[in-house]
């Protein structure tokens, strides 16, 4: 049964996972957010326009994380999370400060990405990224550009931003994080092996994931 009231903090398998923001500028084919009328494994996810601030988004997660163990805190909602850059930085960096404080058992800090954060942003954003997120994973979900917009559905000011991921994904790599995640979703069209490749090409640990449909 799903918990009707939005939910900006979450778990799921081992993580807990922040949801700061439903916007995003792709509608891929695959999002299961629509598919799923905004509900993940009974938590609502629809924050209804009503975005989190921080440091109410701070005082649940630290509630939540007191609650069980946990390896990740995960910024993946059921949004691109750069698109709230501020929230993010100032809540990763306290995440930070826990981690020094060893204020709970060892945890990394991941963000799962489209990749468009820089775009969005108008700078790249990947030195503020390397000061607090431990990893990150970018989800690539296609190997050329005529691909890319089939799939993900860009907005309009993002149909020529395929470039922006991979220079987004290679400057990660170059940035030195704890692990830079090229990740597709299987089963779409896209080329698997290319994808591969790609994450070979660029330094970076390759993912595909299964496609969740309604039988998932």
């Amino acid at each position: 049964m799903t918990n009707h009231a939005p939910k900006t903090v979450y778990r799921f398998g081992d993580n807990v996972y922040l949801n700061i923001t439903n916007r995003c500028p792709n509608l891929c084919v695959f999002c299961i957010k629509t598919k799923w009328g905004m509900d993940f494994h009974g938590n609502n996810l629809n924050l209804a326009g009503q975005e989190p601030a921080a440091q109410d988004l701070l005082r649940t997660l630290e509630e939540e994380l007191c609650k069980a163990p946990f390896k990740e805190v995960v910024f993946c909602g059921y949004g691109e999370p750069t698109m709230r850059l501020d929230v993010l930085l100032y809540v990763a960096q306290t995440l930070k400060g826990w981690q020094a404080q060893a204020k709970f058992p060892p945890f990394k800090i991941r963000l799962n990405t489209n990749g468009l954060g820089s775009r969005i942003n108008h700078r790249s954003i990947v030195a503020d990224l390397r000061r607090v997120v431990d990893i990150v994973n970018v989800s690539v979900n296609a190997q050329d550009a005529a691909t890319w917009q089939k799939l993900v559905r860009p907005e309009a000011e993002y149909q020529d931003a395929y470039p922006d991921v991979l220079s987004f994904l290679k400057e990660c790599v170059q940035a030195g994080f704890e692990k830079v995640i090229l990740s597709c979703v299987e089963n779409t069209g896209a080329d698997l092996a290319a994808l591969r490749n790609l994450a070979d090409t660029y330094g970076a640990t390759f993912y595909a994931r299964s496609f969740l449909d309604d039988n998932n």
